[in-house]
Parts: C-alpha cells; structure tokens; sequence
C-alpha cells in the first residue's frame, strides 16, 4: 500500500462541480489511466481517498489536497503527468509527492482556512474609505451572532462566531469602469474541531453594515489556502 498526495486549484466554472462530482472525477481519472488504487474492506469497499476538505459549491480553490493509496509503487512524477494529461478545465493539478510519516489523514489535522471574499459596493454607497474601520468595527461587537444549522439535529442554534475568526483584513478595489469591490481575507477556523464557513461571516458582515441591497449571488469566495495543524 503506498500513500500520496496531490495539490491542485479548482477555478472557473468547475467551481459549480459538487463536492461528491469532483471525488467521482479523480475516480475516473485513476480509472482510465489504470492506476491500482486500494480500497477498504467489508460489504461496499470504496477507493481509499479523500480531500482535506470539502470546498463548498460555487467557491473556488487556489490549494486544494487529495490523499490517495495505491496498490503499485508509482513515481510521483509518473502520477503528475497522468492527471495533469486527463484533468477537465479548470482543475489544475500542480504537484504529487509521497505521504510518508503521517498516521492521520489530512482531515484530521485541518486546521483552518484563508478565504477570499469579494463583495460588490452598490453605487453611490456611503462607506468607510478605509479598509481597516469596515472591519475593526465589525470586529469591535462584543459578540458577532447568527444561526448555525447543528449536525446532528438539523437545527437552527444562535452562536457567536468571533471567536471563530482568526484574522480579518480589507482593501478596496477599483474596477476600470469605476465600480468598488471589498476584498475580505479571512482565516477561519477549519477542521473536525472547530470549523466557521465564510457563508456565516458574509451574512453577518452585510447585515452589520446594512447591506441588504447586495444579492448572495454577487458575492465571491475563495479558498486561498489551507493551514494544517503543525
């Protein structure tokens, strides 16, 4: 049994391509290429990988990971090639190394994320013309709370989600027909622990600054990187 991991990005309208999709499209991958991978035991045995962590529907990856076990020994370089040949657009395969001396999986030592958030200011909008007040004022409630849907009863619970938040920072971006963008970088809490999603972070950003004018649909989110716990 011999373990690797990959790194890629997924960008453009992949992004659209689900969760369990995008783990059927390595699977074909592997399949056409006639890699041997492993699979577990018992009554419904399944190819042995997975993601560190699931990226959300719509929202892009800059530095994904998938860990994967094989029957054969391949060369990295070997594996590389193969998927960077067969992968569809947008999902770009940049690196293939062996995982060698990590007894858990990479989703277990997830920690957290940095997002990329992107969120259109209606014109004539009166705002902060500097990043940091959008978020130090945010940031400066006591408590930042909203409702979380529970993983086990499926119900909604009030939380407070700042202590959630790692790092948040803002700058203001023109675009060439003189529209303005805030970009939010936001490094959140992420993993079996401890996990924020941005949705939760947008909703209560706009309702703090009384954005109801700006449709969920406008916004944009990316995952830039993912950090593992040490």
């Amino acid at each position: 049994m011999f373990k690797y991991i990959v790194e890629f990005s997924k960008t453009g309208t992949i992004c659209y391509t689900s969760h369990l999709d995008l783990m059927r499209v390595f699977k074909r991958m592997f399949k056409k290429a006639g890699i041997r991978q492993s699979y577990s035991q018992g009554f419904n045995p399944h190819p042995k990988m997975g993601f560190a962590q699931p990226l959300s529907l719509g929202y892009e990856g800059l530095q994904e990971y998938l860990e994967f076990e094989t029957e054969e020994d391949y060369l990295p370089e070997q594996l590389l090639q193969i998927m960077q040949d067969l992968a569809p657009d947008g999902l770009d395969i940049k690196r293939c190394d062996r995982l060698e001396g990590l007894k858990k999986t990479l989703a277990a030592i997830t920690d957290a994320a940095v997002y990329k958030i992107r969120i259109p200011l209606p014109e004539g909008l009166e705002h902060p013309e500097r990043e940091d007040v959008w978020i130090d004022d945010y940031l400066a409630q006591e408590q930042i709370i909203t409702l979380k849907k529970q993983k086990k009863k499926k119900e909604l619970k009030e939380i407070d989600i700042k202590p959630m938040i790692r790092q948040l920072s803002a700058e203001l971006e023109h675009t060439a027909d003189a529209e303005e963008t805030l970009c939010i970088t936001a490094e959140l809490d992420s993993g079996s622990i401890s996990n924020l999603s941005p949705e939760l972070v947008i909703t209560t950003f706009l309702q703090y600054w009384k954005l109801d004018q700006i449709e969920r649909s406008e916004v944009s989110v990316q995952r830039a990187k993912i950090i593992f716990d040490k």
